[in-house]
């Protein structure tokens, strides 16, 4: 409970000082627009002549900007990069998730991410979509875009179709989403669950996606996020760590065998999540070009995580799990995502391999320190990765891939930064506290003790795997 007053305490600081709102401003009307009637007769013909004479010329009107146009180069990348990023929820993550709880409830916690991609399709299509990325002000987004209304097959983000922009976002949405399931698998009532994902992904990261990608504070104030550190990472992380708060531990944790029924469906799935970041990152450059091709290098380089991981598992307990490997890969993954499309391969390396550690500090030791059943280590690995990402971006974002848009003061792009990981942190945890609150008192969040110990796929679902 301290904790979350702590939260709100800083989400109230956070959110009443460092969000500006956007400025109404007062257009003045220019010369051309002001019209003076002036009655005359033939005797004041020559004094009009005369002014007309010496009035100073009209200048001409500024040419007008390009329009966009559709490159179907890009538009073919940004269709492959969407189906690349569901690829990572279903079957990615599911499997990845799947792998690591025990044998009655694997059914139970697959359909956690299954059901993701169904509730937040709608609810983006809906309403989610105009709130991250409508006309509004530096906190949220209108509801010019409710329903999708006006966007036509030949309305353009940049140089791909907007709807193909929607479907795009909508994916990001998915995966935050299902990430979160990781910190309650074992648990959470089915009903809740999907209660909780309605509400939160247009409560929560709707106004989160508005700041950093749709025009809000933070993107004015410069932060860098080029594929979702803070929007994606932090932001899911943390209301699972909330979440997982909520709930309690598990039945029989630390007392009875919680080992992974199937680490094979782990493995495959951490691949899958591999090769879907390609789109995830490479997909964030919203067109075919250098920088994508940039960010699937760097993606590629970050993973590099694994080892780093593993040298440290060695080192504290003596072997390199395959495990450890498949969550080193994607601490890498992680980590770079905010900084993909700022930093070069040296930064990519540094990062990957700083990362690897971290987070494994942060299922090891943080989350002992934490006392929380952070069932999966959504935190550990999402949460602490993305803060992570987050900061050293402001390090290493560099001038030979940015060019004059590279931070030219690492201190104030650092405290950017922070500031952006704050905001995240407070927002989201008091958001998903109020929630989650509300949703136990009308229903409840927690299975029965009897349903728990029967396990979630035959309690939930009247199903298991034999």
């Amino acid at each position: 409970m301290k904790k979350m007053l702590f939260a709100l305490s800083l989400s109230g600081a956070l959110l009443g000082g460092s969000v500006a709102w956007a400025e109404e401003a007062a257009t003045a009307p220019t010369p051309s627009e002001q019209v003076t009637v002036v009655e005359t007769t033939d005797v004041a013909a020559p004094a009009v002549q005369a002014v007309e004479a010496v009035a100073a010329p009209v200048e001409a009107p500024a040419p007008a900007e390009e329009e966009p146009t559709l490159d179907t180069g890009d538009t073919a990348w940004i269709l492959v990069s969407t189906a690349l990023v569901l690829l990572m929820t279903i079957p990615g993550l599911a499997l990845f998730y799947g792998g690591m709880v025990r044998k009655k409830n694997v059914l139970s916690t697959m359909a956690h991410s299954f059901v993701a991609a169904a509730v937040v399709s709608i609810a983006w299509v809906i309403i989610g979509y105009t709130l991250a990325f409508g006309e509004g002000n530096a906190f949220i987004g209108g509801l010019d875009k409710f329903m999708l209304t006006g966007i036509t097959t030949d309305a353009l983000t940049g140089t791909i179709p907007e709807v193909l922009f929607v479907i795009f976002q909508m994916t990001f949405a998915i995966i935050t989403v299902a990430i979160i399931s990781g910190s309650i698998a074992e648990r959470m009532k089915f009903g809740a669950f999907i209660a909780f994902i309605s509400i939160w992904v247009v409560v929560v990261y709707a106004p989160i996606t508005h700041w950093v990608w749709g025009g809000g504070w933070l993107a004015n104030d410069g932060a860098l996020d080029f594929a979702g550190g803070t929007v994606v990472h932090i932001n899911s992380g943390v209301a699972g760590l909330v979440a997982a708060y909520m709930l309690g531990k598990r039945m029989g944790l630390g007392r009875e065998s919680m080992a992974p029924h199937n680490l094979a469906l782990t493995v495959v799935g951490a691949s899958l999540l591999w090769v879907g970041w390609f789109g995830f990152n490479g997909g964030s450059a919203l067109g075919a070009n250098g920088s994508a091709g940039y960010a699937l290098l760097v993606t590629q380089l970050a993973a590099a995580a694994a080892i780093s991981w593993l040298i440290t598992e060695k080192v504290a307990r003596g072997k390199g799990s395959v495990l450890g490997a498949a969550s080193g890969a994607v601490a890498g993954l992680v980590v770079i995502t905010p900084a993909a499309g700022f930093v070069t391969v040296g930064g990519a390396l540094a990062m990957g391999l700083i990362g690897g550690v971290v987070c494994f500090w942060g299922i090891s030791a943080l989350k002992r320190a934490l006392k929380a059943d952070d069932s999966l280590d959504a935190f550990g690995l999402h949460g602490v990765g993305g803060i992570v990402g987050a900061i050293l971006t402001a390090f290493f974002a560099s001038d030979f891939i940015m060019g004059d848009k590279a931070p030219s003061d690492v201190m104030h792009q650092l405290w950017v930064q922070v500031e952006g990981v704050l905001a995240t942190i407070a927002y989201s945890a008091v958001l998903t506290f109020i929630i989650l609150k509300v949703i136990d008192l009308v229903i409840g969040i927690r299975v029965e003790s009897d349903d728990e110990r029967m396990g979630l796929d035959l309690s939930q679902h009247g199903e298991r795997v034999d």
